[in-house]
């Protein structure tokens, strides 16, 4: 079965940042993995090109809009190139079969019905893109998503039914829980639509930069919603309108977005398919933001991660690494310089590149480099026991965009392999005159390399190809079949000798490392003095602990907050005589109805607060991870008003 991996197309009004080179990389591994274990697999990425945003900027820049929209563009695929990222497409909004494309779309759907005229009156972000009712307004003017101001526009505009297909999504949505992924991030889409769905504007008239009406419209003035015209990139890249030559490929596998995205694409894009008669995607994988040590990054603070000058300084790969392996999918990550470090001198240096370098020295020592497995089976069916229970285990994590975990279980191999080194200590066996017995393990640790490395393949596609010509054996689905899938073990062979993959990194770095990447070692040292210091601070006396007054409370009724995404309004009983009011905002984890009748934990003595003009006099005790949110709980039932303590 083929497969369609796609990175969202990244929007021309600003350079390649780190969140994009993210899910780049993300959608790169999905790839490769794939594409290793003989899957016939398209991947698309490229860049957003029209709107009034670009527009703008281009003018604020001095230059003509496609002229702008060229050189921006041409810094992703760049980027793109010198990362080796595996795309087999590289589309523009910009490309005439693309514009071909979303004008046949836009006759089908009208033809439907499913597009209509009319004018449309409302508050409108040129940032976003997008219309927004008064009702979602932050202080009436501001723009919910991003907050900026927007402006009010009267103006004609086709319509999209977007409310034709409110219950088909729903129903979407409940028979196929993975369509999105995280799961935790349904809910929010999920209670958008369930608050209703208004038509969606699709054309525009106020500026002029984006895909021209069908000449079959007749209605030269108006260009298309420039979210209608990229969410369409995904089957015009395959050629729809125009031969489709490569639609054997959709319904797409994978596709990956970032969560400020994430309406977009699990709400409108599958309904503008439906419109269209076509298949749904089979995964929409949204991802979290990256942060700076733990700071939000901008252009004000200087704290922009250009992923070009990390990779300059530590390595394409060594990145590619760490961003996949510090964060859960679906959360936001934090690029701390000190994690990153700690990261390539402990888990690529000491666990992958030494163990590298122990084989090749032990068998220069030992055998003039020539590792053989013949013996390996004989003297460690232990360690090839676990070794390939862990490789077996792999694909689930993969399956569901969880790198961070199918790193660390694949880190697992590498540990045994140095902990059979430790154990069976080679250098003891052959002053034994065991001879036998060191070159098995040597050759077990060869072939743990091996299997690793073809695992690791997707990740670190360089990297793993030197190990691999160390090991005279080439990285492919051949490789993949005959050490995963059917667990043999390398033949006879010499290892090459190769320089450290991973040499450790000391600080300061170098001097050209991006501006406030590293400080010092006094400084570092001072920091971390600092940061136990306040950690000492931070402690409390149990006095204090007893200063707040948790109680456990049942929830009487429950119900959602209109205009709010997030809150739900609860009664809460906390053995009191009348019962509390408690601002919740858990909408998005709970339905109003599971939680009547349930009990919780709840801070009694917080002063009232006010949330969208209501009273909340208390707060839910609660636990977030990856997976989601989860209310602490009492383990059996207790009286409302029992104290917590």
């Amino acid at each position: 079965m083929s497969k369609y991996i796609t990175t969202p197309i990244y929007y021309v009004n600003g350079e390649a940042h780190i969140g994009h080179a993210y899910t780049t990389f993300m959608a790169d591994t999905l790839t490769r993995y794939e594409k290793l274990k003989g899957e016939d697999t398209y991947f698309l990425t490229g860049t957003d090109e029209h709107g009034q945003k670009i527009e703008e900027s281009a003018q604020k820049n001095g230059k003509p809009t496609q002229e702008f929209a060229d050189e921006i563009s041409a810094t992703f695929k760049n980027l793109w190139d010198e990362f080796g990222i595996c795309y087999d497409q590289f589309i523009r909004t910009t490309d005439e079969d693309h514009k071909k494309g979303v004008q046949k779309a836009f006759e089908v759907m009208y033809a439907k019905g499913d597009i209509y005229k009319d004018f449309y009156e409302g508050h409108y972000c040129v940032s976003c893109e997008t219309f927004f009712p008064e009702t979602q307004l932050i202080d009436g003017e501001y723009c919910p998503d991003c907050g900026r101001s927007t402006s009010v526009i009267k103006e004609e505009s086709y319509f999209f039914r977007l409310s034709k297909y409110e219950n088909a999504l729903l129903d979407h949505y409940s028979q196929n829980p993975d369509f999105i992924l995280p799961r935790s991030r349904a809910n929010e889409v999920i209670n958008f639509v369930k608050g209703g769905l208004r038509d969606l504007s699709v054309t525009r008239t106020s500026f002029t930069w984006g895909v021209k009406m069908p000449e079959s419209m007749h209605d030269e003035k108006h260009v298309m919603y420039v979210w209608l015209d990229a969410l369409l990139n995904y089957i015009t890249a395959l050629g729809y309108g125009k031969d489709d030559a490569k639609m054997n490929y959709w319904p797409a596998s994978t596709q990956f977005v970032g969560k400020d995205i994430l309406r977009f694409h699990a709400i409108y894009w599958p309904a503008f398919l439906m419109s269209l008669d076509l298949p749904l995607p089979k995964q929409i994988g949204a991802h979290g933001w990256w942060t700076r040590d733990g700071e939000k990054m901008s252009k004000s603070k200087g704290n922009v991660i250009a992923p070009k000058e990390v990779a300059d300084v530590y390595g394409a790969e060594n990145l590619r690494y760490f961003m996949l392996r510090e964060v859960p999918f679906g959360q936001d990550g934090d690029f701390s310089q000190r994690a990153f470090i700690d990261r390539i001198n402990s888990e690529l240096s000491n666990d992958l590149g030494n163990l590298l370098n122990r084989i090749i020295g032990m068998s220069g020592k030992y055998s003039e480099y020539e590792i053989d497995s013949v013996d390996v089976a004989k003297f460690h069916k232990k360690e090839l026991d676990a070794m390939n229970s862990v490789l077996d285990s792999l694909d689930t994590y993969m399956e569901n965009l969880q790198t961070h975990r199918y790193l660390e279980e694949l880190w697992r191999v590498f540990a045994i392999g140095n902990k059979a080194i430790e154990e069976h200590a080679p250098w003891v066996k052959m002053k034994e005159e065991k001879k036998d017995e060191a070159l098995a393990t040597v050759a077990l640790v060869a072939n743990i390399l091996a299997k690793a490395s073809i695992m690791l393949s997707p990740v670190m596609p360089k990297i793993t190809n030197v190990i691999a010509d160390a090991l005279n054996f080439k990285i492919d689905n051949s490789s993949y079949q005959e050490l995963i899938l059917d667990k043999k073990l390398l033949k006879l062979f010499n290892i090459k000798v190769v320089p450290p993959l991973f040499p450790r990194v000391e600080e300061p770095l170098m001097p050209e490392a991006p501006k406030a990447m590293l400080e010092t070692k006094p400084k570092e040292e001072k920091k971390e003095v600092k940061a136990e210091k306040q950690e000492m601070d931070n402690l409390i006396e149990i006095g204090q602990f007893f200063e707040t007054s948790l109680k456990v409370g049942v929830i009487v009724e429950a119900e959602e907050v209109p205009k709010s995404k997030k809150l739900l309004k609860l009664q809460v009983d906390l053995g009191e005589g009348t019962l509390r009011q408690v601002v919740a905002g858990i909408r998005e984890y709970y339905e109003p109805q599971d939680l009547v009748n349930t009990q919780v934990c709840v801070v009694a003595n917080l002063k009232p607060a006010k949330l969208m003009g209501m009273t909340s006099e208390g707060m839910l005790l609660a636990a977030k991870d990856e997976d989601g949110l989860c209310l602490v709980r009492p383990e059996k039932p207790k009286k409302a008003g029992t104290p917590i303590g």
